[in-house]
């Protein structure tokens, strides 16, 4: 089944439109990755999801069912620009939170204290929230978002403000969260994230949806014959017309690593069969496009266009 389905949805503000015809399906218990540059339309997609704000057209569906006020309960959100009361203590801000999500303060508490533990932030319990660090804040405000166990939890740049191994810390999270059976969407700029978390990804430029998929199938979509080969020598007098050398670099004495293109006709297997005539390979690599290079192509070429 599908958590969630975008169909045909529209919005328009004034003169300037934020989402021309949008569709995208995502699957039940799955990663997905809404990307995009600044301005793209993809904040716009996801309050209306959250139901912030209304679609001039098109429709939504959570498991199936229209989207309505009662999908609210089964919905985590965590905004790019953040909001927690500084005044308050970390611990009576998740309690709060929490019964403001339809748990009994007991639960609440047991929860509150379960993920402050889990995220190493149980000593700042009694805390003012102002006092706390950025990214401290931001775990709060993660763990506030996932306090009710929400089935579809929405995620727009949870990286933000985290050092490297915070971010670590969030992304074991994201995970964990998938296997007990929530689907995770998240809007990032962070294209390393995307690579190591994603089962499946939208790509929207200029409020259209340029790409949508899964991300392994999208990446081979984009394979565009180039190897990584490291051999002993240079290379000189070893290419045909069909075989390409875009670069190639010294590693130490007299071993090589070089970038080779072939044209379309020619298989890994006949680059190889070329290659020992001439050297000894010692490690041969396709090179796939990283979602990075796809995203950078994609929205240039879409400038371009």
């Amino acid at each position: 089944m599908n958590a969630l389905e975008v169909r045909n949805v529209k919005k328009s503000y004034a003169q300037h439109t934020a989402l021309d015809d949008v569709s995208i399906t995502i699957p039940e218990k799955s990663i997905y990755g809404l990307l995009g540059p600044n301005g793209a339309g993809k904040t716009t997609l996801i309050r209306i999801i959250n139901q912030i704000i209304n679609a001039d057209s098109g429709s939504i569906l959570i498991n199936g069912e229209e989207l309505n006020l009662n999908h609210i309960s089964i919905i985590g959100y965590l905004p790019e620009e953040r909001g927690l009361y500084k005044k308050m203590k970390v611990g009576e801000q998740l309690v709060y939170l929490g019964q403001l999500r339809n748990l009994s303060k007991k639960e609440a508490i047991i929860r509150s204290k379960q993920w402050c533990e889990k995220l190493e932030i149980i000593q700042w319990w009694d805390k003012k929230i102002e006092d706390l660090s950025k990214g401290m804040a931001q775990k709060i405000q993660f763990i506030s978002t996932v306090l009710n166990e929400p089935k579809l939890i929405i995620l727009d740049e949870p990286f933000s403000g985290f050092d490297p191994i915070n971010a670590n810390l969030i992304k074991d999270e994201i995970l964990e969260l998938r296997e007990k059976g929530s689907t995770v969407i998240f809007s990032t700029h962070r294209m390393e994230s995307v690579e190591e978390l994603c089962d499946n990804i939208a790509l929207i430029n200029k409020s259209k949806v340029i790409l949508e998929g899964n991300k392994r199938e999208i990446k081979n979509s984009f394979r565009n014959h180039t190897y990584i080969v490291t051999h002993k020598n240079k290379l000189n007098g070893v290419l045909n017309g069909d075989i390409k050398l875009l670069s190639e670099s010294n590693i130490h004495d007299d071993v090589y690593e070089s970038t080779l293109q072939t044209a379309e006709k020619t298989s890994s297997n006949d680059l190889i069969s070329q290659l020992v005539k001439s050297t000894e390979i010692m490690g041969f690599n396709e090179k796939i496009p990283s979602i990075n290079d796809i995203f950078i192509s994609q929205v240039k070429g879409g400038q371009n266009g």
